[in-house]
């Protein structure tokens, strides 16, 4: 074997690394609404989780992604740790496919069928179709999968470079010689754990060894425990992405771990006794692509089997490793983990954004309650419910900015796009409900009294406040363009209900109804509640526009005020004789 041939080998793992990774990326991409799905699935069945995490690893292609994914959905308090179990575990079966895929490489024949199965036959073809969508399609989704074409077919063409590479080893006794070493179960377990540990791979590290097995020299008692150590050094992506995470976090981790440990050293007993007892022949034949991919796929099958009716007794373990007593991490709203996953991370934030704008609908009601029935306690409760949607603010607008520099589909964009719009709007809303809050107070201190007119005129705009806000939040929610639609009207019947109320105080304060600091109140109050409806109209109007597939927020707002939509002036009629002022 020369220096060219090493080289050789160095880049075809190169690329068969690089065509693994952006395969599966563009596979995720390309599933984002299946993936998003997942959240609505979760079971606490470990069977139905079993089946949900080889789905999953299926199309993503790696049990390490899934597992990682896992580790942040428990951190995030999406998952809980029972349901991790089944998921992890197919996690492990999921990434087999992987391996049957690569097997295709080693198929032998003279046939035009045999021949056109070979992957060096069909590669060229996938690359040419997956190119010509990726330059010329102008539908995104055309582009992802012209992305996954692509990645296969440099994964493949790697494939076959290592093979080429390592050929020469097949005359070489050393090298037959070293994997006659490896048949001591100890020895090839540590080196199948360091390969699969340095790749962070299970799925690339068995595509290594079936690339090994072109020289002829890899035997069925070689090959056996180092791919039971390669399901063990796998686990080191999870454990890495478990360090600072809550409890039941790092026990998902060591779920993963123990799962492929115990796996291991039950299987690697009970064979090596019978076979100390009956010698199995055949440890000592060569196995080839195919082989290596069953084996793979029987040894997840068989852990599996044998661990998954102690689901219970392995999460007993797992307490025992991390106990409860120990210092906890506080449930993360938004585990940068997820950023791994794009659609499920937007997913995520679109649900803390609900609960935002739900928190943030209960402190302007809470704040405009004390207008009519004051109390410190709750003024109090708005002042932190208004810290706890600047909480909400600060981690959204962090996670969503990390969140956009990803690839995302076209979809998840306009989400993101639409989500850092609106938590400004939320947030802003918090704050007028503070500066209520505040006027409010002020009002109970100095014990101050609103003339009959201006308590009415107070009355009739709270009410509409509030009916806006829950319009807009409902809107938000719910994705409803219909509710969003009804946002606009309200907001310009607002506007004008705020012009004459201030116009009719002024009045009453020139004809001596009203005191200094009364107008002033007064005053600072329509002020807040015209600009609650301000940003209700924006969360509203960028809900539709979205929805349309297009954001030109003074566009639309042009067009509705020009008078040429007729939902439009009806719904502004409707609102207009329900909030009236009194002449």
């Amino acid at each position: 074997m020369t220096i060219f041939n090493i080289l050789s080998l160095i880049g075809g793992i190169a690329l068969f690394l690089y065509g693994m990774k952006v395969m599966g990326q563009a596979l995720e991409k390309a599933a984002g609404i299946k993936l998003k799905s997942i959240l609505s699935k979760l079971t606490d069945s470990p069977l139905k989780g079993l089946m949900l995490g080889i789905g999953v690893t299926a199309v993503i292609q790696s049990s390490a992604a899934t597992t990682v994914m896992v580790v942040g959905f428990v951190n995030s308090g999406l998952m809980q740790l029972q349901q991790a179990v089944g998921v992890i575990m197919g996690a492990n079966i999921g990434t087999t496919i992987t391996a049957w895929i690569l097997s295709l490489s080693g198929i032998e024949g003279g046939s035009v069928l045999i021949q056109l199965l070979k992957p060096t036959s069909f590669t060229p073809i996938l690359a040419l179709i997956g190119i010509a969508l990726q330059m010329f399609s102008k539908r995104e989704r055309k582009r992802d999968i012209g992305t996954v074409l692509l990645g296969f077919a440099v994964l493949m063409f790697g494939m076959d470079t290592m093979s080429s590479a390592v050929k020469p080893l097949a005359d070489v006794p050393e090298f037959a010689n070293l994997f006659s070493a490896f048949s001591n179960p100890f020895l090839g377990i540590l080196v199948g754990l360091a390969i699969a540990a340095i790749v962070q791979s299970s799925s690339a590290s068995v595509g290594i060894l079936q690339a090994l097995s072109s020289t002829g020299g890899v035997t069925f008692g070689s090959a056996l425990p180092i791919i039971m150590g390669q399901k063990v050094g796998a686990c080191v992506t999870t454990l890495i992405s478990s360090i600072g995470t809550n409890k039941n976090a790092r026990r998902a981790a060591l779920v993963h771990l123990y799962f492929n440990i115990i796996g291991t050293v039950i299987c690697s007993a009970v064979f090596y006794s019978l076979n100390a007892i009956f010698k199995f022949e055949f440890l000592d034949g060569t196995i080839d692509r195919l082989g290596i991919a069953f084996m793979h796929t029987l040894l997840n099958l068989i852990y599996t089997a044998i661990i998954m009716p102690f689901s219970r007794q392995l999460l007993m373990l797992t307490a025992i490793t991390v106990p409860s007593d120990t210092d906890e991490q506080p449930v993360a709203l938004l585990d940068e983990r997820l950023i791994a996953t794009p659609s499920i991370a937007v997913e995520h934030s679109r649900n803390i954004t609900c609960d935002m704008a739900n928190l943030v609908r209960d402190n302007i009601k809470l704040a405009i309650s004390l207008l009519y029935d004051y109390s410190d306690k709750n003024f109090k409760t708005v002042k932190q419910m208004e810290e706890q949607s600047d909480k909400y603010e600060d981690s959204l607008n962090n996670f969503l900015v990390q969140l956009s520099m990803k690839q995302l589909s076209e979809e998840s964009g306009q989400e993101v796009y639409e989500l850092l719009h609106n938590i400004t709007d939320f947030e802003r809303i918090s704050d007028h409900a503070v500066n209520i809050a505040e006027s409010a107070r002020e009002i109970a201190q100095k014990k101050l009294v609103f003339s009959k007119e201006a308590a009415h005129d107070l009355e009739i705009m709270t009410n509409a406040v509030k009916e806006i806000v829950d319009l807009a939040v409902d809107s938000f929610i719910n994705e409803s363009v219909e509710t969003a639609a009804r946002v606009e009207p309200l907001e310009e019947v607002i506007d004008v209900l705020n012009a004459s109320a201030k116009s009719a105080h002024v009045k009453r304060l020139q004809e001596g109804g009203c005191t200094i600091d009364l107008g002033f109140v007064f005053n600072d109050l329509m002020t807040n509640i015209e600009r609650v409806s301000d940003h209700c109209s924006n969360i509203a109007v960028c809900q539709i526009e979205l929805q349309n597939g297009n954001f030109d927020l003074h566009a639309y707002l042009s067009e509705l005020k020009a008078g040429n939509d007729e939902t439009f002036g009806r719904i502004y009629k409707e609102y207009k004789q329900k909030y009236s002022l009194p002449k």
